[in-house]
């Protein structure tokens, strides 16, 4: 049937070709720019989908640059904790050779304290003047606050505690088992002792954690000549020995709390002693040991080493069981790793090492370096790291004794005319405080190495992994397929150009009414 005015074979040539056109500029667009996804109308659930996963591949990335800096940031602190270890390395060789006295003149003396004096103000120089982008990182800006310190707390160190922004976190020590010294009583059956015959010996070798010696008496030795003979080597045994007046006994004990720390006692000769109830005890807190004969054991008796060992207290912070030892108690969670010193004694009303109860240690108020480590903004994600102050007046605390008494010193204290000063000081102090120094700077380092090793090398590394998987889904849903894409491009071109033809032919069709009217 021939009709002239609707073409309806055009019309319909006309659609096709434009339907074809739109599939043609759409394959050519997804070419062009690479996307499968270019607006909302290509793929709207896969538009939302490939936006989510671009915000999270932003945070990502912004999280890996995070890392990259924490970590750069710990690397110029580990240089300047680097310089200080080898500086303190210096301070003890002088010390030790100042020590050698009968081979230095005064001179000598005071030119290694002219040493000593230049590297502890090079150890304050290096304190102050390491920093990031003016940060300074060792003067102990990047050290947390803390008020309310309890006077049941010794010393206390934070490495680590996650607070939110305005926030405070108190450190709350509960003791359940308290700490003890090792060793034992001694009971001599009066104030001397009382050999089989004059010219016998009472021979005992004593040691402790430290060392040992072996240690003579004769006949008629009182108990207190006794107790100065067994402190007099307190140095090298670490060991110390307590006249009991009240039984005429002998409380010997190791210097130190803790576990690790014992007193043994062996008796090569006990000179046939004879003195009611002599012989060794269980030690305890009132001497009351001697009292009950039975409960030690003889002199004469003992053929082996007997050995005692002190006990670590038992605590938990914040709820956590701590690990311990002696009077020290730490926990290291995510979100608080500290190390609490707990105060001797007992009758305080709130607990110490040897004192069972509760004790609120502090309460840490803000401070610390803070570095965000994951994608997400909040305290889960978040790091913090505590760098202490490495300045020579808050390293190498040792409690000793300094000139017949109990001091607490500083290795500011090794400077001309301090107390441990190396021309007319205490040396044996002095090396402890740098000892101190140097376990405190390499405990600081490890702790920054491990945060380097294991917090941000693994955080850089799973993160990249999140990256390339994150890219990887993106990419699926939003990533043209260039395979698919240009046979998609060869299909429109052919579609096209037979449509094109056929609307030529269909447009041509009505002038054969023409032949009709002759």
């Amino acid at each position: 049937m021939t009709r002239i005015n609707n073409n309806v074979g055009s019309l319909i040539a006309q659609r096709v070709l434009g339907t074809n056109n739109q599939s043609l500029n759409t394959t050519l667009e997804r070419l062009s720019t690479g996307f499968r996804i270019n607006r909302g109308k290509d793929d709207p659930a896969g538009l939302i989908a490939s936006e989510n996963l671009r915000a999270e591949k932003a945070s990502l990335g912004a999280a890996i640059g995070n890392a990259e800096r924490a970590d750069q940031v710990v690397n110029i602190a580990e240089g300047g904790l680097t310089e200080i270890a080898t500086l303190l390395e210096d301070i003890q060789g002088l010390i030790t050779t100042t020590a050698n006295t009968a081979g230095l003149s005064a001179e000598e003396r005071e030119a290694n304290q002219l040493q000593i004096d230049s590297i502890l103000q090079t150890i304050e120089r290096v304190a102050g003047a390491t920093s990031f982008q003016g940060k300074r990182l060792l003067n102990g800006s990047l050290d947390y606050n803390t008020t309310n310190v309890s006077a049941n707390v010794n010393d206390f160190s934070i490495n680590g505690a996650k607070i939110d922004s305005g926030g405070t976190r108190n450190v709350d020590v509960v003791v359940t088992g308290s700490a003890q010294v090792g060793g034992f009583l001694l009971s001599f059956g009066g104030a001397n002792i009382d050999l089989a015959s004059a010219d016998s010996e009472f021979v005992i070798e004593i040691a402790g954690d430290l060392g040992s010696r072996e240690l003579t008496f004769a006949s008629g030795t009182a108990l207190g000549d006794i107790v100065d003979a067994v402190n007099s080597f307190s140095e090298v045994t670490g060991v110390s020995a307590v006249l009991s007046t009240s039984n005429n006994a002998i409380r010997l004990e190791s210097d130190e709390l803790g576990s690790d720390k014992f007193v043994s006692l062996k008796v090569i000769d006990d000179g046939g002693i004879v003195g009611a109830n002599s012989g060794v005890y269980t030690l305890s807190a009132n001497d009351t040991n001697v009292a009950t004969p039975g409960s030690g054991v003889a002199f004469n008796t003992i053929t082996n080493v007997v050995r005692d060992f002190g006990q670590d207290v038992t605590a938990f912070i914040n709820g956590i069981r701590a690990t311990t030892q002696g009077t020290e108690a730490r926990i290291n969670t995510d979100f608080l790793d500290v190390r609490v010193d707990l105060a001797t004694g007992g009758g305080t009303g709130s607990a110490t090492a040897q004192e069972l109860g509760s004790v609120q240690a502090f309460t840490i108020t803000g401070g610390g370096a803070d570095f965000q480590l994951a994608p997400q903004v909040d305290i889960a994600g978040k790091v913090s790291v505590g760098i202490q102050n490495v300045a020579v007046r808050d390293l190498g605390r040792v409690t000793t004794d300094v000139g017949g008494s109990s001091e607490t010193v500083f290795l500011a204290d090794l400077t001309a005319g301090a107390s441990l000063n190396v021309v007319d000081g205490d040396l044996g102090a002095a090396q402890k405080t740098v000892d101190e120094a140097i376990t405190q700077i390499a405990s600081l380092r490890g702790r920054l190495g491990a945060f380097q090793q294991n917090t941000v090398g693994a955080t850089i590394r799973s993160l990249g992994i999140a990256f390339e998987n994150t890219t990887a889904a993106e990419s699926v849903i939003r990533d043209a397929d260039f395979a698919s894409e240009t046979a998609e491009l060869t299909r429109a071109q052919i579609l096209v150009a037979s449509t094109t033809q056929v609307l030529q032919q269909a447009n041509t069709q009505p002038q054969n009414a023409l032949q009709l009217l002759g």
